[in-house]
């Protein structure tokens, strides 16, 4: 089951604006691997639906059509500085 837990913002070199919503994903585990929840790695999009990459310090890839490569944007987020 996959849930929104929050949204960020990040902009690219040139001032625009990106929202990046992050979902988490809870599974159940089989009986024989110690039954119970479990956390996934968090899923990255942006709100009109473009896959997006963490790149570490702060920093995100959005694929975008049109852009070979993706955008590299940048939040000031505590959590992802």
């Amino acid at each position: 089951m996959t849930q929104h837990e929050r949204t960020v913002m990040a902009f690219d070199d040139q001032g625009r604006e990106y929202m990046i919503d992050i979902f988490s994903s809870a599974r159940e585990l089989s009986e024989l691997q110690h039954a119970g929840a479990t956390g996934d790695t968090p899923l990255f999009r942006t709100h009109d639906g473009h896959d997006v990459t963490y790149l570490g310090n702060g920093e995100f890839m959005v694929m975008v059509p049109g852009e070979e490569g993706g955008v590299t944007v940048r939040t000031d987020d505590s959590e992802f500085v």
